[in-house]
């Protein structure tokens, strides 16, 4: 399904393949020879997101724009089933795995590896060559690379990067409360703008 929002309608490029049920929406922009398949969702939600000729985003993966957090995927990019990448840049002959989760403002470097269910946190920079093993998380800039278990030392870094700040625009709470309240009708104003989408 291809979508317009915004008034942004998806830029196709020659030979490639959508499957019936996988949706593009708003100012996306794929490249040659790339394949989106079933039950992939591309969209664009007030950003701008590229996809680079010859990538492959596989079933059910998530490629997401924000209003302050683009897109971009360069060439021979392979996004993998249930993947989550939003708003981080991804450069060329990069692979993710299934389940990976890249968020806002993480960097991967060429040709590195995210393996299966490896997370690449908010504001991490990956640098070329770099793999996360399978289920382990990277943290920082520079990175640190460790195991789910790991909590308190992916938390000392992760702290530091501000999620609520960086994502949202608001202050962290203090220990017991949330920002809930605060973000979330914001956020829900934001995305009921696709009620004027329109379908191709």
């Amino acid at each position: 399904m291809i979508v317009e929002h915004q008034g942004k309608r998806p830029r196709i490029g020659r030979d490639v393949y959508i499957a019936p049920n996988a949706t593009i929406c708003g100012d996306v922009e794929i490249g040659d020879g790339t394949a989106i398949l079933f039950g992939a969702v591309v969209t664009a939600d007030g950003g701008t997101l590229r996809l680079g000729n010859n990538c492959v985003v596989m079933e059910n993966a998530v490629v997401r724009a924000t209003a302050h957090h683009p897109m971009m995927a360069g060439d021979n990019v392979l996004i993998g089933p249930q993947a989550y990448a939003v708003g981080c840049a991804v450069d060329d002959n990069v692979f993710l795995a299934a389940g990976t989760r890249v968020f806002n403002g993480a960097r991967i470097g060429a040709r590195t590896t995210v393996r299966i269910n490896g997370i690449v946190h908010l504001r991490t920079i990956l640098p070329p060559d770099s793999v996360v093993p399978i289920g382990w998380v990277a943290v920082g800039d520079p990175p640190r690379i460790l195991p789910p278990e790991a909590h308190d030392a992916i938390w000392a870094v992760q702290k530091t990067l501000d999620f609520p700040g960086y994502v949202f625009g608001v202050g962290r709470p203090p220990p017991g409360g949330t920002f809930m309240p605060e973000v979330m009708p914001r956020y829900a104003r934001a995305l009921r703008r696709h009620a004027g989408d329109v379908t191709a």
